[in-house]
């Protein structure tokens, strides 16, 4: 069983920046690969990114690409996602998600936090 524990929304300036954080209990952490997923209202949960394990493999949707950063501190149980030069259309709730294996698919997640709120105004 992974807890997860999302931090870090807000309200934020079109063109401004945030880091989310999510913090995950149990001594596994290493074990999983990490996503960030975002849901906006009326649309579909999306993977904005992800990250493998050992950091090797990282995922971008394209619309965050070169925005976006997801990273992960094994040592700390916690995964970031900073996100720089925030548009309106950013404006979500942002989820962290956990697989035993590298995925960006909402259905692959097994573990989700309840979410945090990023408001991005123009």
């Amino acid at each position: 069983q992974v807890q997860l524990v999302e931090s870090g929304g807000g309200l934020v300036q079109a063109g401004g920046s945030l880091r989310l954080s999510c913090a995950a209990s149990g001594r596994t952490f290493i074990s999983y690969a990490m996503g960030w997923f975002r849901q906006a209202p009326g649309k579909e949960r999306e993977c904005v990114a992800s990250i493998s394990q050992s950091s090797v493999s990282t995922y971008y949707a394209d619309s965050v690409k070169g925005r976006f950063t997801i990273s992960r501190d094994n040592a700390k149980n916690t995964v970031y996602l900073q996100m720089n030069s925030l548009k309106p259309e950013d404006t979500a709730v942002y989820y962290c998600s956990a697989a035993r294996s590298f995925f960006v698919s909402v259905a692959a997640g097994d573990y989700w936090g309840k979410g945090t709120l990023v408001t991005v105004s123009s």
